[in-house]
């Protein structure tokens, strides 16, 4: 091969050379330009999440202000405000925190960024509208070497999530609230059932004593004091009965203000002239079912107590008003029922109380007065009072703002009733008939048989239901009352009275007890007993009863 073929040859050799490698780069190309491509896909998927995610993304210098360079569009829903207003109008997230959040935040912040951790905190911002709100904030710091440049994070708003919790919170308060007033109830009522049998021996032996003696006999005025000490015990156990809802009362048709009304009469000339009375009264009232000396006591504990509230002088309102409460009310109080209600709200502008002392105001014998100078039963006595009337009762306040007392009792469409008027027809104090003493305590037993028997009453005695039974057996036709003690171990007073009646319907029962009369009480008397003794009964009481009874009075 000459030269010139020889050059040739390397020609061609060099040009197919240089299009294999132009085909390559041109097929590098297309792959960069389908890497480019992929990337820019890639980006801007990762744009259109990041810009419409839930929350608020940011990146932000490390400076005092932490001002942002970069917002998603979740801000403005966040916080009210546009992007351009946090990023070309030198807006910053610290102009819209809580002050005593500012407090905090920088330390937060500036230790995390230290340790080179992230943080996350819960503050207050606030919203464009005005609105305070709650934000959950996550964060981490971008270096460059060792110099943080920019701190990116998360920001979501739990404002919903905080206030369900709160609700939450505050009704499991309640609940323990409800919770802690029934067993403290159950328990209350349970002492004064017992503590009513000993006052009963307490009384009733001091009252056979008085009747052995003269007014001036040595140690006549003693034993007069101890029954009077007595009747003042049983006055205790009355309050503790009704905060456990143990005492029903006689329930009619009542007007609130005519209560408020005949309360202020005595109010007026028993409050200090240095405190203010003011009253208002709703026009037009509804009525309620309600025992109008529950009522008066309802009223006067919480004046009496807004009174104590200021001995250095203030103001009492009394208010009575027509109120509806909605469902949207009852949604934040699970214990209230929709409907119609009549409101009694007592002010006063006292001292006020701290959240500690107000959580407890209800409880029996707690008080924030001096010893010997209250029981601390007047308000949980108008809380038993109020719930046994199927009512509810709030109370606002606050040290250095005075107290409020809520009160509200279902509306009826009932009428007032006229009130008959009976003349009373005094009954003889004793007789020979023969009464069986039904009552496992033994002391009880014999304070009643010796007041019945010095009044020449023939008295059988039986410590519990089974020995009533054989008694009646036997001498079912001498037997002409029975006094019948509820609650016995063994058979309980209300087996033996429905015994009694298969063998006698005719039978004449007095029922008595250490509580006061309730539904299971009434339902004894609906049955065919004849009356109800409340424990701890006075001799004039028994022996009237008795004769009552007796006389078909």
């Amino acid at each position: 091969m000459d030269e010139m073929d020889k050059t040739s040859v390397e020609f061609i050799d060099e040009l197919q050379r240089l299009r294999r490698e132009i085909a390559q780069l041109e097929a590098r190309e297309d792959e960069h330009r389908r890497i480019a491509q992929t990337l820019r896909d890639r980006e801007e998927q990762m744009r259109l999440l990041a810009e419409n995610i839930p929350g608020v993304i940011y990146l932000s210098r490390n400076d005092s202000r932490y001002t942002p360079v970069y917002l998603n569009n979740g801000v403005q829903a966040l916080t009210g405000y546009a992007k351009k207003d946090f990023l070309e109008g030198g807006l910053a997230f610290v102009d819209l925190t809580h002050p005593e959040d500012l407090a905090w935040i920088p330390e937060i912040i500036g230790q995390a960024l230290a340790d080179r951790c992230s943080f996350h905190y819960v503050f207050r911002l606030k919203h464009r509208s005005g609105e305070w709100r709650w934000i959950e904030k996550y964060g981490a710091g971008i270096r460059r070497g060792e110099e943080i440049v920019l701190i990116e994070g998360y920001l979501v708003d739990i404002t919903d999530r905080k206030r369900a919790e709160e609700e939450k919170a505050r009704l499991e308060a309640q609940l323990r609230h409800a919770q802690k007033m029934e067993a403290v109830g159950t328990l209350a009522g349970g002492v004064a059932h017992d503590f009513n049998n000993l006052l009963q021996a307490v009384q009733g032996y001091a009252e056979i004593l008085l009747q052995e003696k003269r007014e001036d006999d040595p140690g006549y005025r003693e034993i007069r004091e101890i029954t009077r000490a007595a009747r003042r015990g049983a006055e205790l156990t009355r309050h503790l009965l009704t905060f456990s809802r143990k005492v029903e009362g006689k329930r009619r048709p009542f007007d609130l203000n005519h209560e408020v009304n005949q309360a202020l009469e005595l109010l007026e000339r028993t409050i200090p002239k240095m405190i203010q009375i003011e009253v208002c009264r709703a026009p037009d009232i509804k009525i309620i079912r309600a025992d109008p000396n529950q009522m008066e006591q309802v009223l006067m504990n919480l004046v009496v107590n807004a009174k104590d509230a200021m001995p250095e002088g203030g103001r009492i309102t009394i208010e009575t008003q027509n109120i509806t409460l909605d469902e949207s009310f009852c949604k934040t109080k699970p214990e209230v029922k929709p409907g119609n209600y009549v409101m009694l709200k007592v002010s006063d502008t006292g001292a006020g109380m701290d959240p500690e002392t107000l959580e407890r105001i209800f409880d029996p014998f707690f008080t924030t007065k001096a010893p010997g100078e209250g029981t601390g039963l007047g308000l949980s006595v108008v809380y038993g009072i109020v719930k046994t009337h199927e009512g509810h009762i709030w109370c606002v306040s606050k040290p250095g703002t005075g107290t409020t007392f809520e009160i509200c009792f279902p509306a009826t469409e009932a009428v007032l009733e006229t009130s008959d008027v009976h003349e009373f027809k005094p009954a003889s104090q004793g007789g020979t008939e023969t009464i069986l003493l039904v009552d496992d305590e033994d002391y009880i037993r014999d304070i009643a048989f010796q007041m019945l028997t010095s009044f020449g009453y023939t008295v059988l005695t039986a410590a519990d239901g089974e020995t009533a039974m054989e008694i009646y057996r036997r001498k079912r036709d001498e037997i002409d009352l029975i006094i019948l003690d509820l609650i016995m171990p063994g058979m309980s007073g209300r087996k033996c009275f429905e015994e009694i009646l298969k063998m006698n319907p005719e039978a004449k029962v007095l029922i008595a007890s250490g509580y006061s009369p309730d539904e299971s009480t009434h339902e004894i008397l609906k049955a065919g007993a004849k009356g109800f003794l409340s424990k701890p009964y006075e001799m004039k009481e028994i022996l009237k009863k008795v004769r009552e009874v007796l006389d078909g009075i």
